[in-house]
């Protein structure tokens, strides 16, 4: 590792899959020295989550703009987000069901950039045009503040983020799922197949 390397700020970023990983790291990977933070209790199938952890690091290992990229890969544990999302079976998607969730997953990203002593956190999420960037930055503001840890504002999908990131799955044949991960919305998905029939 040379003098430069050493002297990135270290950010711990967290990814919810590799598509969405792929843009993200390319963007910042030079600025940057990042850990990827795969926690996504969300994924409530186990053969769901190990497909997209095991793209993520396919895509680690195969990407020359990752080549420096360390993961830390959470225990899978669904049972994590069943609890969270009692009483809000019944919300609609980008509902205070997501809300929760994301932060969620951003709580315990700020946690373990905490205690284990990067400068900063953020997550991939923004890259999407179906999650909220307005709440993902809002919510990593008040945990940055609440763990003394800057959080990175993101809006990933801007200035053509969501489309480099089509391009770059395309290139790297990645596994694009149509649902973020939840029995909700992998439900609400099938019943938007469902209807362009």
């Amino acid at each position: 590792m040379d003098i430069i390397e050493q002297i990135k700020p270290k950010l711990l970023l967290h990814v919810c899959c590799a598509p969405c990983s792929s843009h993200v790291l390319e963007l910042l990977e030079d600025e940057y020295d990042i850990t990827v933070y795969f926690y996504n209790p969300n994924i409530t199938k186990e053969p769901e989550y190990e497909k997209r952890i095991a793209e993520l690091k396919r895509f680690v290992s195969e990407a020359p703009f990752a080549k420096n990229v360390k993961i830390v890969e959470e225990t899978y544990d669904p049972d994590t987000f069943f609890q969270m999302a009692k009483g809000l079976e019944q919300e609609p998607e980008r509902g205070a069901r997501c809300y929760k969730c994301y932060e969620l997953r951003l709580r315990k990203t700020a946690q373990y950039a905490k205690e284990h002593s990067f400068d900063f956190f953020t997550t991939t999420l923004s890259i999407s045009p179906h999650k909220n960037a307005t709440w993902l930055n809002a919510i990593g503001e008040q945990l940055g503040n609440e763990y003394e840890i800057h959080h990175l504002y993101s809006d990933f999908k801007k200035k053509n983020g969501y489309a480099r990131s089509i391009q770059l799955s395309k290139e790297y044949n990645l596994y694009r799922q149509d649902y973020c991960g939840c029995i909700f919305s992998e439900e609400e998905a099938k019943q938007r197949k469902l209807s362009c029939k």
